[in-house]
């Protein structure tokens, strides 16, 4: 069972996610993501955030011995996560494992997460691109980010900064500031968890440094729109219908 967490509170959690979890034998995954399911008898196994494919061989090889096991990720595991690792594994493994029954059960991605906390900013055209060139170059994001912003989609960006790549996120502002010059920018800090913090700011005004890895960023198109309000946040959303010129 490949399992998604939500972005972090527990009332994002599904029923599903909580019914597999409570019948898994073992669960597998990056430290952070098992000390959050919740208590049970299952026999917990951690492992550090860039052994993808080490943890899904385990998980299946404890899978093919007998054991019920989930795998979790945070978000949903098929959004830049686990369930990939564990299909490739699949391919790439013993034949054996072809024959074993894997659920993917979805979760709340941190998209759609952030979007939600802000109104609407998905709903036209968009696309999400991970910033994290451990498994691609550098110049294949730059290349995904220029062509995005020149469809005008809105673009959500994962994985935007870590300690080992604390420059890139500069490097894609510039890059789609030369691509479009101006966009409504969004950072989404730990949606959902006492310490959220959403940022409205632009192109020409957003501080990489307010980025971390709990940062979802948005980017809105030419035709993304701000509702501002007498109290409260205002409202960002993106119309569904195109309008030439927008």
């Amino acid at each position: 069972m490949v399992v998604g967490l939500g972005p972090g509170p527990e009332r994002w959690l599904t029923a599903e996610a909580q019914a597999l979890l409570a019948e898994a034998t073992d669960i597998v995954g990056y430290g952070p993501y098992v000390d959050r399911v919740p208590p049970s008898a299952a026999r917990r196994h951690a492992s550090d955030n860039r052994v993808e494919l080490d943890r899904a061989r385990h998980a299946l090889e404890l899978a093919e011995a007998g054991a019920r096991v989930a795998v979790v990720s945070g978000g949903d595991p098929g959004v830049f996560a686990m369930a990939a690792a564990v299909f490739e594994a699949v391919e790439a493994g013993p034949p054996a494992w072809r024959g074993l029954d894997i659920l993917v059960a979805p979760g709340i991605t941190a998209m759609l997460a952030a979007a939600a906390r802000l109104g609407a900013p998905l709903g036209h055209d968009f696309c999400a691109i991970s910033l994290s060139d451990n498994l691609k170059p550098w110049a294949v994001v730059e290349k995904r980010l220029v062509a995005a912003a020149a469809a005008d989609l809105v673009i959500a960006l994962y994985n935007p900064a870590s300690k080992a790549r604390p420059d890139q996120i500069g490097r894609a502002f510039e890059a789609l500031r030369s691509a479009v010059g101006e966009r409504l920018v969004i950072l989404a800090k730990a949606v959902g968890r006492p310490d959220e913090t959403i940022i409205r700011t632009s192109l020409a005004a957003v501080d990489p440094r307010e980025v971390d890895m709990r940062t979802l960023v948005i980017i809105g198109s030419a035709a993304t729109r701000v509702i501002e309000r007498p109290e409260g946040e205002a409202w960002v959303y993106t119309p569904r219908r195109w309008e030439e010129g927008a």
